[in-house]
Formats: structure tokens, C-alpha cells, sequence
């Protein structure tokens, strides 16, 4: 055997053999049997806080409700108020009280914050919570469950799944089949580039699965509290209408509703204090004197939405094209273009061959001036062509190619084209008009899937229930929600040209 293809087994090897002690070390740290107690209402001598209690409830996997639970035990704490007007639960607000905050941990503090921004002094809606953008929302999160397993670490209830030299010791073996493979490139006369590439492989994967693998583990007195935890889950759900309870039910309920939360037991309370990226088509905004949902509609479906003047004429000549080259293709084909006797089975003048293959080029000429020429292009071109390629050349493709003037498909896609093409061009005119200008609220700024396109900009003017997203141009400095900015926008293809802050 050559020395590459010793060290391309050799490389394979190590990679099974990762695989073996990998798999060792999950079933030697997983976590052990929670034994739930006995069903109780008691907390115990010193609880653990929701927070804490919520990560236990979902065996050191996640942290879902955590947030939610701090809130509601803080104002069973008597910090934060929660008032429910009506009869509706999501009308509940919430409001900061006058109580001093006293040895809050960092991630109460965090929670308490959040809610003192909103809430101000007059109050908030439990909707207005949510944050108005994924990426906030992200980072709050991710430092609050920071804090939250810092808290169950102190108390003795959480430890690292794997271990400092456990993880380093797979985290070098993981680079070891990579080496081997890479040395076998070089030895087989590759270049350095090649090594690196198929070195990389292997290396990726398997620290990327490692890293996923690194959370959290329960301790023996972790297990011990999260079994006493599971009986007061019992008591809890011992009660019917326990999960229907509104978040001001707080007052009676006292710390069972925060505890109930972080448990899942307290369904409807918890859906409704989210502490997410909320609704990006209802949003709560305090814009113009009081707080009130705001509907967001997003012209995904608009063709002229977020279009410059230039790309409006790009895309009124890629109509012009599809019309005038319809109108000469009908013009100009013949019968006498199809084999009408012989071996029709391998003939490249097939009449359904012909007819689909003068339509596909008319549309590569219409994507080329329009500029939404992109890699898959040609290959969806090419699979366009595929059903008049092997349709027969008899019967109704025949009949079409001998057809005087235009079929039913083609006079539709004819009229069609001008009407786009007149529309674009009137909206191209029109961008030459004074623009108009709107001052108001950020709610949202929303990316598309192309990070080449316009951004969705939701505004509140302060004057309606319902708005329409505006397009920011991707090269323009996004503005923060919650920002009050003063637009400049042409209202029938919704562009920003331009945008100042305003002081709030």
C-alpha cells in the first residue's frame, strides 16, 4: 500500500474512533433518573428561584419560560404590578411600582430593566415586552440564560456536561484525522490548498458536533431539588383552571403562578408575556400619547415595491422585450420549420422543441436587460426546454407552429407585457415628483432573504392602526426600532431616499 493511501486509512480510522469516544463520553456524563416526589405545595426551606427551577423542569436542556416565570415572581415580590381592566387577559398591563429593588440577581435586574424601559410611568401593555428585532431579542436571551446557569451553578445544581480536560482532550483529537488526510494529499503530490481543504473536512464536523454536545448536566443535588420540583408540578396541575389563569391572578396566587410558569403548567399566562421577538405583523407602540397594536402589512408581491428609477425602466425594457420579441416570433415562424415526415424522434426541428425554445429565449433576453440574470438561470432554461423536447411534433404543437398569428398563451403574455411595461414607466415618471416626507416611530426593520434587496421598514405615524412597510435601501444605516426619524419616501414604489432622527 502507498504511504497517501496509508494515511488516508490511517485518517478514516481516527475518525470511527472519535466517534467510539465521543459516544463513551455522552453516556458517561448524561443525566441521571429524576425521581419525582410526592405531590406538595411547599417550596422548601430555601427555593430555588423560577428561573433556576425552569431549567431543572426541563432537565438542563433549555430554559423555556425562564423570563416569563422572573417576571411574574417579581410581582408576586410586590416589584412590578400586573392590572388586567377587562375581562380579556391580553389586555393586561404592566407597571413598575415605587418598591425598592434589593438583592436582585443579574438576571432579576435584567427582567426588571426590561420592563422599566416599557413600562415608564403610566404603564405598559404585556405585549409591548417583546422586542421589535430578532437580534435583540437574541442577545437578551442569550445573556440572561448566562445568569440564569450562573445562578444554578452557585447553588450546586448544574455543572459542565464535559469537563475542561475531558473537552480539550476531543477537542485536539478532532484535528488528528484531518492532519493524517492532509498529509496524505501532500504525499499523493497535491498542493498546499488541496491539504488544507480535505484536512478541513473532517475537522469541521466533528467539533462542530462537540461543541453542540458541551451544555449542562444535572449535580446530586440537582437531581434531589429537581425531584422535589416534580411533586409541586403534581399539586399544581392538581387544579383544573391552573392553566388558564391571567397573569394578574399574580395577587392571588402569589409566587405559584412564577413558579407555575417556569413548571408548564401556567399555560396561558406564559403565552402571553413573551419576552421573543414578538409579532412582526402586530406590534405595541406608544407613538402619539398612548399605547396601541399596530398593524404591519409587507408588500412582498409589490413588483415596483423598493425599485429606483433605473431598475423601473430595467424592468419596463424587459416587458418592451418579451412583448416585441412574442409579436416577431408569431411573425416570423413557419410550418415548414417543423420535420413533418422522417425520423421525427431525433430531429432537432420538433415543432413542440421549436415553440418552447423561441419562448425560453425571449425570456433570457428579458431577464438580461431586466438584470436578474443569476446562476441557475441557464439550468432552469435548460429545463424549460425539456417538455417540448420530447413532446411529440404532432397533434396541437404542430397545429400551434402552423397557427396564423398569436395562440391564447401567447396574446395573453403579449398584453401582459404592456401593461407592465406602461406601468413601469409611469411609475418611473412619477419618481421624478416631489417626494413626500413622514416623520414617526420605528417599529421594525425587517431583512429579505436576498441581502441585495430593501430592507422592510415598519413606521407608526402616530395616525392610523395599520401601516405599510417601507423599502430601505440595503446599502443605507439601518435604523434602530424605536428610533423617531423624519423619511423621505416616494409613496408609489414606498423607497426611502433619505432618513433624519428626531428627537423623541
Amino acid at each position: 500500500m502507498s504511504v497517501d493511501a496509508t494515511l488516508y486509512w490511517s485518517g478514516a480510522g481516527l475518525v470511527a474512533l472519535w466517534f467510539a469516544l465521543f459516544g463513551l463520553a455522552l453516556a458517561a456524563t448524561r443525566n441521571g433518573t429524576v425521581r419525582p416526589g410526592p405531590a406538595t405545595q411547599e417550596f422548601g426551606p430555601e427555593p430555588e428561584p423560577p428561573a433556576v427551577v425552569a431549567l431543572l423542569a426541563n432537565r438542563w436542556h433549555s430554559f423555556d419560560h425562564a423570563a416569563a416565570a422572573t417576571l411574574l415572581d417579581l410581582a408576586a415580590r410586590g416589584l412590578v404590578e400586573l392590572r388586567q381592566p377587562g375581562d380579556d387577559p391580553g389586555q393586561t398591563t404592566v407597571h413598575r411600582t415605587a418598591k425598592e429593588a434589593e438583592r436582585l440577581t443579574p438576571y432579576e435586574q435584567r427582567v426588571l430593566g426590561r420592563v422599566t424601559d416599557q413600562a415608564r410611568e403610566n404603564g405598559a401593555p404585556i405585549g409591548a415586552i417583546a422586542f421589535r428585532s430578532t437580534e435583540r431579542a437574541s442577545s437578551w436571551h442569550t445573556a440572561f440564560r448566562k445568569d440564569v446557569l450562573a445562578e444554578a451553578r452557585r447553588r450546586g445544581l448544574s455543572r459542565a456536561r464535559f469537563g475542561p480536560l475531558l473537552a480539550g482532550a476531543l477537542h485536539l483529537a478532532a484535528f488528528a484525522p484531518g492532519v493524517l488526510l492532509a498529509l496524505g494529499v501532500i504525499a499523493g503530490g497535491h498542493n498546499i490548498r488541496a491539504a488544507f481543504v480535505v484536512g478541513a473536512v473532517p475537522t469541521i464536523p466533528l467539533n462542530y458536533l462537540l461543541a453542540r454536545a458541551i451544555g449542562e448536566r444535572a449535580t446530586p443535588l440537582g437531581l434531589e431539588r429537581a425531584g422535589h420540583w416534580a411533586g409541586v408540578q403534581a399539586w399544581l396541575r392538581a387544579h383544573e383552571d391552573f392553566a388558564q389563569l391571567p397573569p394578574a391572578s399574580v395577587t392571588v396566587w402569589d409566587r405559584y403562578l412564577g413558579y407555575g410558569s417556569a413548571l408548564g403548567v401556567t399555560t396561558l399566562t406564559t403565552r402571553l408575556l413573551g419576552f421573543d421577538a414578538g409579532d412582526k405583523r402586530r406590534v405595541w407602540s406608544s407613538y402619539g400619547g398612548a399605547w396601541r397594536p399596530v398593524r404591519i402589512s409587507y408588500p412582498r408581491l409589490r413588483p415596483a415595491f423598493g425599485a429606483s428609477p433605473a431598475q423601473l425602466l430595467r424592468q419596463a425594457g424587459a416587458a418592451a422585450v418579451v412583448a416585441v420579441g412574442l409579436v416577431l416570433f408569431v411573425t416570423l415562424r413557419r410550418p415548414e420549420w417543423a420535420v413533418t415526415t422522417g425520423d421525427v424522434g431525433h430531429s432537432m426541428r420538433r415543432a413542440g422543441l421549436l415553440l418552447s425554445f423561441g419562448w425560453v429565449v425571449i425570456g433570457l433576453l428579458a431577464l438580461a436587460v431586466a438584470s436578474r440574470f443569476h446562476r441557475w438561470t441557464l439550468f432552469l432554461a435548460f429545463l424549460a426546454l425539456m417538455p417540448g423536447n420530447f413532446a411529440s411534433g404532432h397533434g396541437w404543437l404542430r397545429d400551434g407552429l402552423a397557427h396564423r398569428g398569436p395562440l391564447l398563451g401567447e396574446s395573453i403574455a403579449i398584453g401582459c407585457a404592456l401593461l407592465l411595461a406602461a406601468a413601469y414607466l409611469i411609475l418611473a415618471a412619477l419618481e421624478r415628483r416631489t417626494p413626500h416626507t413622514v416623520t414617526g416611530e420605528v417599529l421594525r426593520l425587517e431583512p429579505r432573504a436576498n441581502p441585495r434587496l430593501p430592507r422592510y421598514l415598519a413606521l407608526d405615524p402616530g395616525t392610523t392602526d395599520r401601516t405599510t412597510a417601507w423599502a430601505l435601501p440595503a446599502d443605507a444605516p439601518p435604523l434602530p426600532p424605536g428610533s423617531i426619524v423624519r423619511l423621505t419616501v416616494s409613496p408609489n414604489t414606498r423607497v426611502i431616499r433619505s432618513a433624519e432622527p428626531v428627537a423623541a
